[in-house]
Protein backbone atom coordinates (compact mmCIF):
# COMPACT_ATOMS: atom_id res chain seq x y z
CA UNK A 1 0.00 0.00 0.00
CA UNK A 2 1.41 3.32 -1.14
CA UNK A 3 1.40 6.39 1.80
CA UNK A 4 3.54 8.93 2.95
CA UNK A 5 5.95 7.65 5.59
CA UNK A 6 7.95 10.02 6.17
CA UNK A 7 6.99 12.03 9.68
CA UNK A 8 9.27 15.47 8.41
CA UNK A 9 7.74 15.57 4.98
CA UNK A 10 3.87 14.73 6.40
CA UNK A 11 4.68 17.91 8.69
CA UNK A 12 5.55 19.68 6.04
CA UNK A 13 3.19 19.21 3.71
CA UNK A 14 0.49 19.36 6.71
CA UNK A 15 1.32 22.98 7.45
CA UNK A 16 1.56 23.86 3.80
CA UNK A 17 -2.23 22.93 3.90
CA UNK A 18 -3.22 24.81 6.55
CA UNK A 19 -1.62 27.86 5.48
CA UNK A 20 -2.74 27.68 1.61
CA UNK A 21 -6.68 26.72 3.25
CA UNK A 22 -6.52 28.87 6.35
CA UNK A 23 -7.14 32.74 6.70
CA UNK A 24 -3.63 33.73 8.68
CA UNK A 25 -3.29 36.95 6.73
CA UNK A 26 -4.57 39.66 9.65
CA UNK A 27 -2.08 37.57 12.31
CA UNK A 28 1.35 38.22 13.06
CA UNK A 29 4.00 36.06 12.36
CA UNK A 30 4.29 34.42 15.90
CA UNK A 31 0.52 34.49 16.56
CA UNK A 32 -0.18 32.86 13.27
CA UNK A 33 2.52 30.17 14.14
CA UNK A 34 0.33 29.09 17.24
CA UNK A 35 -2.75 29.13 15.35
CA UNK A 36 -1.24 26.70 12.56
CA UNK A 37 -0.33 24.11 15.18
CA UNK A 38 -3.82 24.25 16.80
CA UNK A 39 -5.18 23.95 13.37
CA UNK A 40 -3.16 21.32 13.26
CA UNK A 41 -4.16 19.72 16.16
CA UNK A 42 -8.02 19.48 15.08
CA UNK A 43 -8.21 19.85 11.33
CA UNK A 44 -10.46 22.59 11.16
CA UNK A 45 -9.15 25.54 9.41
CA UNK A 46 -11.87 27.96 9.85
CA UNK A 47 -10.95 28.23 13.76
CA UNK A 48 -8.75 31.16 12.58
CA UNK A 49 -11.65 33.59 12.07
CA UNK A 50 -12.44 32.97 15.76
CA UNK A 51 -9.28 33.38 17.14
CA UNK A 52 -8.93 36.26 19.88
CA UNK A 53 -5.40 37.15 21.09
CA UNK A 54 -3.12 40.20 22.69
CA UNK A 55 -0.77 41.26 20.46
CA UNK A 56 2.28 40.06 22.41
CA UNK A 57 0.71 36.31 23.75
CA UNK A 58 3.42 34.60 21.81
CA UNK A 59 6.38 36.75 22.69
CA UNK A 60 5.35 36.77 26.46
CA UNK A 61 4.98 32.84 26.73
CA UNK A 62 8.23 32.48 25.05
CA UNK A 63 9.71 34.94 27.26
CA UNK A 64 8.24 33.08 29.70
CA UNK A 65 9.42 29.12 29.12
CA UNK A 66 12.82 30.50 28.17
CA UNK A 67 13.00 32.40 31.90
CA UNK A 68 11.98 28.70 33.77
CA UNK A 69 8.31 29.09 34.31
CA UNK A 70 6.03 26.59 34.61
CA UNK A 71 3.02 25.38 32.34
CA UNK A 72 0.05 25.08 34.46
CA UNK A 73 -2.66 22.94 32.76
CA UNK A 74 -6.22 22.16 33.86
CA UNK A 75 -6.63 18.63 32.59
CA UNK A 76 -3.78 15.97 32.64
CA UNK A 77 -4.92 15.21 28.71
CA UNK A 78 -3.45 19.07 28.38
CA UNK A 79 -0.24 18.29 30.39
CA UNK A 80 0.11 14.86 28.29
CA UNK A 81 0.11 16.64 25.09
CA UNK A 82 2.98 19.46 26.16
CA UNK A 83 6.13 18.36 24.46
CA UNK A 84 8.56 18.58 27.22
CA UNK A 85 11.74 17.70 25.68
CA UNK A 86 11.24 20.30 24.05
CA UNK A 87 10.51 22.74 26.67
CA UNK A 88 14.10 25.28 26.91
CA UNK A 89 14.47 25.11 30.43
CA UNK A 90 13.27 21.93 31.75
CA UNK A 91 10.59 23.54 32.56
CA UNK A 92 7.87 21.95 35.23
CA UNK A 93 4.54 20.79 33.49
CA UNK A 94 1.93 20.15 35.80
CA UNK A 95 -1.43 19.52 36.37
CA UNK A 96 -3.57 18.60 40.03
CA UNK A 97 -7.05 18.18 39.19
CA UNK A 98 -6.73 14.16 39.95
CA UNK A 99 -4.71 14.80 43.39
CA UNK A 100 -6.46 14.23 46.95
CA UNK A 101 -6.57 18.20 47.82
CA UNK A 102 -8.11 19.02 44.86
CA UNK A 103 -10.75 16.71 45.72
CA UNK A 104 -10.93 17.63 49.08
CA UNK A 105 -11.01 21.41 48.02
CA UNK A 106 -13.83 20.52 45.29
CA UNK A 107 -16.16 19.30 47.93
CA UNK A 108 -15.42 22.39 50.06
CA UNK A 109 -16.20 24.92 47.59
CA UNK A 110 -19.17 22.62 45.74
CA UNK A 111 -16.88 23.03 42.37
CA UNK A 112 -15.39 21.18 39.75
CA UNK A 113 -12.02 19.38 40.46
CA UNK A 114 -10.54 21.08 38.06
CA UNK A 115 -11.44 24.83 39.60
CA UNK A 116 -10.54 23.71 42.82
CA UNK A 117 -7.36 22.52 41.36
CA UNK A 118 -6.57 26.39 40.24
CA UNK A 119 -6.42 27.03 43.85
CA UNK A 120 -3.38 25.05 44.19
CA UNK A 121 -1.73 26.99 41.10
CA UNK A 122 -1.10 30.10 43.26
CA UNK A 123 2.42 29.84 44.40
CA UNK A 124 3.31 29.07 40.80
CA UNK A 125 1.48 31.64 38.89
CA UNK A 126 2.90 34.41 38.62
CA UNK A 127 5.12 34.58 35.05
CA UNK A 128 3.28 31.06 34.34
CA UNK A 129 2.24 29.77 30.70
CA UNK A 130 -1.70 28.87 31.86
CA UNK A 131 -2.98 26.40 29.43
CA UNK A 132 -6.99 25.34 29.87
CA UNK A 133 -8.18 23.21 27.56
CA UNK A 134 -11.12 20.97 29.00
CA UNK A 135 -12.99 22.46 31.45
CA UNK A 136 -14.53 26.15 31.84
CA UNK A 137 -14.94 26.19 35.26
CA UNK A 138 -11.30 26.27 35.56
CA UNK A 139 -11.15 29.36 33.41
CA UNK A 140 -13.56 30.79 35.30
CA UNK A 141 -11.69 29.97 38.63
CA UNK A 142 -8.72 31.56 37.43
CA UNK A 143 -10.03 35.11 36.10
CA UNK A 144 -11.75 35.57 40.05
CA UNK A 145 -8.01 34.65 41.43
CA UNK A 146 -6.83 37.05 39.59
CA UNK A 147 -8.96 39.74 40.32
CA UNK A 148 -8.20 39.02 43.87
CA UNK A 149 -5.57 40.78 42.30
CA UNK A 150 -2.73 37.95 42.37
CA UNK A 151 0.22 38.48 40.06
CA UNK A 152 -0.34 37.07 37.04
CA UNK A 153 0.41 34.59 34.58
CA UNK A 154 2.43 35.25 31.65
CA UNK A 155 -0.08 34.08 29.38
CA UNK A 156 -3.16 32.53 29.30
CA UNK A 157 -4.06 29.96 26.67
CA UNK A 158 -8.10 30.02 27.10
CA UNK A 159 -9.95 27.56 25.14
CA UNK A 160 -11.85 25.03 27.23
CA UNK A 161 -14.36 23.31 25.06
CA UNK A 162 -18.11 22.37 25.73
CA UNK A 163 -21.59 23.08 25.65
CA UNK A 164 -22.33 25.05 29.31
CA UNK A 165 -19.73 27.75 30.05
CA UNK A 166 -16.97 27.24 27.58
CA UNK A 167 -18.02 30.23 25.67
CA UNK A 168 -19.05 32.37 28.23
CA UNK A 169 -15.59 32.14 30.05
CA UNK A 170 -13.78 33.04 26.96
CA UNK A 171 -15.92 35.84 26.65
CA UNK A 172 -14.94 36.84 30.05
CA UNK A 173 -11.32 36.14 30.17
CA UNK A 174 -11.53 38.94 27.01
CA UNK A 175 -13.15 41.08 28.52
CA UNK A 176 -11.55 41.02 31.95
CA UNK A 177 -7.74 40.09 30.57
CA UNK A 178 -7.28 42.52 27.44
CA UNK A 179 -5.73 45.25 29.20
CA UNK A 180 -3.91 43.34 31.95
CA UNK A 181 -3.28 39.91 30.74
CA UNK A 182 -1.68 38.22 27.63
CA UNK A 183 -3.82 35.34 26.28
CA UNK A 184 -5.24 33.82 23.13
CA UNK A 185 -8.67 31.69 23.09
CA UNK A 186 -10.78 30.71 20.35
CA UNK A 187 -14.64 32.08 20.46
CA UNK A 188 -17.47 29.91 20.86
CA UNK A 189 -18.18 26.12 22.14
CA UNK A 190 -15.09 24.65 20.23
CA UNK A 191 -11.65 24.22 22.20
CA UNK A 192 -9.82 21.23 23.91
CA UNK A 193 -6.94 19.67 25.02
CA UNK A 194 -5.37 19.01 21.72
CA UNK A 195 -5.18 22.68 21.08
CA UNK A 196 -4.58 24.20 24.02
CA UNK A 197 -1.17 21.53 24.26
CA UNK A 198 -0.45 22.93 20.62
CA UNK A 199 -0.58 26.16 21.85
CA UNK A 200 1.71 26.00 24.21
CA UNK A 201 4.11 23.42 22.00
CA UNK A 202 3.63 25.92 19.28
CA UNK A 203 6.13 28.53 21.80
CA UNK A 204 9.27 26.07 21.27
CA UNK A 205 8.39 25.59 17.13
CA UNK A 206 8.05 27.76 13.88
CA UNK A 207 5.61 27.66 11.79
CA UNK A 208 6.89 24.72 9.70
CA UNK A 209 7.03 23.00 12.74
CA UNK A 210 10.77 22.85 13.28
CA UNK A 211 12.42 23.35 16.43
CA UNK A 212 13.49 27.30 17.12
Amino acid sequence: MAYLRDPELIYQQSFTAIRKEADLSHFPQDIANIVVRMIHSCGMTDIAQDIVYTISAASAGKAALMQGAPVLCDSRMVCEGVIRAKLPAENEVLCWNNCPESADLAKKLGTTRSAAAVELWRPKLAGAVVAVGNAPTALFRLLEVLEEGVDPPAVIFGLPVGFVGAAESKELLVKQCKESVQFLTLNGRRGGSAMAAAAVNALTFDGCGMIL
